[in-house]
This record gives C-alpha cells, structure tokens and sequence, in this order.
C-alpha cells in the first residue's frame, strides 16, 4: 500500500478542480469561488491549483463578470485550446489514419489513407499508421503542443484495455500483439528516415505507441461521440462499415463485457442457413447489412459511396428498395433480440447507416414493434437516430477516450508538468 503524501494528494485536487471546469456547460463556466464551495477546498488552495493549471497551459481565463451581488468579479476558468493534444489512430478494413484532439475536443491534426486492407499482414498497416503518426506528432511538436496518450480503434475484438487483437474477421488478422507491431514498424520508420530522422519526434511517437497505447473495439471508441453529445443517457450505437459492430451504452458509460468483447453484432445470427460470413459461420447479420452486401444487393459497386444508393431509392429504383428492406429486415431483427436483452429505447446509426438512417427507420421499426416485448410500453419514446459525428468516428472516439481516462486520472501525464 501506498501512502498518500503531498504530491498525490495535489495531483487528486489538480484532476478535482480540473474535472470541475471541464464538466461546465458552456453557458456557465466556473470561477475560483465556485469551485471553492464545490470541493470544499480553502480558496487560496483553489487559487493555487488554479494557477498550477494555468501554468501548465491546461486553463485560461475569460472576462472578468461583474457579480450581482457586492463582490470581487469573478472570473470564468475554461480549459485551454491547443495546448495538449490526445492521438486518436483507427485501422479499419478500408481506410486508416490518426486524429489528434485537444483538452476542448477540437482537431488539431489528422491525416487519413484509403487502403484496401483485408488480409494485409499487420505490420504492414502498422508502418503506414506510424509514418502519419511521425508526421502529425512532428507537427504538433513543433507547434508546443504537449501529448498525453495514444489509443487505436480496431475493427474486432480485443482485450482492453491494452490488447492483444484476437480476432478481427474482416482484416484477416487474429492474436495480434500491437504494442509489439508498433515496435516492429517504429524500427523500420527509423531506419527509413535514417539521419532525416528527428530524435525527439521519434522518442515521443515510440513513447506514445509501446509504452501505454490503449487498443479497443471501434465500434465502442465510436460511441463514445455520442456519448459526450448525449451524456448519462443509454442507447445502443451501431457502426455500419464493411463489417457490422455495436456498442452498448448504459448511464453515458460503454459496457464491454468481461474482456472487452462485447457488441459483436455483426455476428448475430439472422438466418442459420444464409451465406458464409467472413468469420467462418453462416447468415450472420454482416452477409445481409455489411456495406458490400447491401451495396451488391443494389446492383452498385460494393465499394463505392453509399450516398448512391440513397440517390439510387429517391429515384424510386426497384432494385435500391429491395436492397434497403433487406437491411432494414436483418439489421431489424438483429436489434430486436439486442433490445429485448439490454432494455433501451434508443439507437443511434453510425458510419455508412448513417446516411441511409431516413430510409431504414421506417422498417427497423416495424421489425422492432413486431418483437420487442416491451414494444406497446415504448414505442412512443423509442428514438432511431444519425450519428453527426462524421467520418473517422473511432479516430474521434480513441483520442476522446484518451482525454477522458487522463482527466479523471491524477497519475495520468496530463498531470506530469
């Protein structure tokens, strides 16, 4: 056992204090007094780790407010832009790439590749996300932006919150240690920069991607956008890509399972006798409703933009329609039993459902009002909604969830200044 001394219990009041300002709603940002009366702590303790925060370029200070009552003006603390940034990385079975947030959620960097990635070795993929990697932290790093954490969203299911992959269908790839395949490819980006190689940068990206790299499903990194939009809310997110992945959000937290495993709805069975999925079993809910299947079911190219098949059904083509009652169907039932399991009245349709969501609601709802049980209890309330958060959305949501764990942690290098 640890005792708690002079700096550990600093740093819980730095994380405290901290946690406080960025939690306030936009409109009503606390001040020194606030956070005073909200901890607990003595005001010249406040002032001082106010002060320590702002050192550290993790607050700023807006115009002071005149009081209505007789006082000093308080002044609004608001976290600081552009001083820290968390690295956000996402592999996935057609693209990948990296997006670094600050404390304020806003993009300070990102760069994004499309690849054809299926059963392409891992460290392959792994040189190409170190060299975005390279780029963006040397750009980062030149600008002062200080880093605290890294996190890679994967298509598959992975042991959180370090990994290792064990198994992701859709890549090809099973039992992938990535801290280790970070390394591999880090090893072969500095003997390919050679002496154009920057120390410093390529200390800090190795730091970033061995030391304490966080690996997680992408479909639960994805939800949590949502989650900072729609907080202590409870919802099941489905992330439409090649593959098919869900996430379980109850009271604004994820639930992963026992190993991180859970929301595999892509592999829920729909029809015991349809076609093989790319896990190996049959009639899963991916050989109906995965990008490809739906977009062939509609006489387009598998990989093309699914906004042709929304132009495709608004000029009423036969072949379209069919194409999204099929998904509706499959993707229907699927979310049927899930909802009889998990007991929430909102879905929120992510990636490439997300611009098909006006079409599929109709027939998601018959599916759901025909076999959920507790369908004339909820049926009023029951929401289907479109993510708005874009493309990348497990980018967003790794270095979301990195934000979050460093907050909340006082050991966390957030607190290292």
């Amino acid at each position: 056992m640890v005792r708690a001394g002079q700096r550990s219990l600093r740093d819980h009041n730095l994380c405290l204090v901290f946690s406080l300002i960025a939690s306030a709603p936009a409109e009503s940002p606390r001040s020194r007094a606030d956070l005073a009366e909200m901890t607990g702590l003595t005001k010249a303790t406040v002032s001082s780790l106010v002060t320590d925060l702002r050192t550290a370029g993790l607050l700023s200070e807006l115009d002071p407010v005149t009081p209505h009552r007789v006082g000093r003006p308080a002044v609004p603390l608001v976290v600081a832009e552009g001083t820290v940034a968390s690295l956000g990385m996402e592999i996935n079975v057609d693209f990948l790439g990296i997006r670094a947030l600050d404390l304020t959620g806003a993009v300070l960097a990102e760069s994004f590749e499309t690849r054809n990635l299926p059963h392409t070795e891992p460290d392959v993929a792994f040189l190409v996300l170190v060299r975005q990697v390279y780029d963006v932290v040397l750009r980062l790093m030149n600008d002062s932006v200080r880093l605290i954490g890294a996190c890679l969203a994967l298509p598959g299911i992975a042991d959180h919150p370090y990994g290792p992959l064990r198994l992701a269908p859709n890549l090809g790839w099973r039992d992938v240690d990535v801290p280790q395949g970070m390394e591999t490819a880090l090893d072969a980006l500095s003997q390919e920069l050679g002496d154009e190689a920057n120390p410093g940068v390529l200390s800090a990206v190795r730091s970033l991607l061995t030391d304490d790299l966080r690996v997680e499903n992408e479909a639960n990194l994805a939800a949590r956008t949502e989650i900072n939009k729609h907080r202590d809310t409870s919802f099941i997110y489905v992330s439409g890509e090649i593959g098919i992945g869900a996430a379980i959000v109850v009271d604004g937290h994820v639930f992963s399972g026992l190993h991180g495993w859970a929301g595999e709805i892509g592999h829920l069975v729909v029809d015991p006798h349809g076609p093989v999925c790319a896990c190996g079993a049959t009639g899963c809910l991916e050989t109906y409703a995965g990008k490809r299947a739906f977009m062939a079911a509609a006489g387009l190219e598998p990989d093309g933009c699914v906004h042709l098949l929304v132009e495709a059904c608004q000029r009423e083509d036969p072949t379209a329609i069919a194409a999204i009652e099929q998904v509706s169907e499959s993707l229907g039932i699927a979310l049927a039993n899930c909802i009889n399991i998990v007991d929430v009245n909102r879905i929120v349709l992510g990636g490439n459902f997300a611009p098909l969501a006006d079409l599929l609601r109709p027939g998601l709802m018959v599916q759901i009002r025909s076999r959920v049980l507790a369908s004339r209890l909820v049926s009023e309330e029951f929401q289907i909604s479109a993510s708005t958060t874009g493309p990348h959305a497990g980018a967003t949501g790794s270095a979301l969830a990195v934000l979050d764990q460093a907050v909340a942690d006082p050991t966390s290098r957030l607190w290292k200044v």
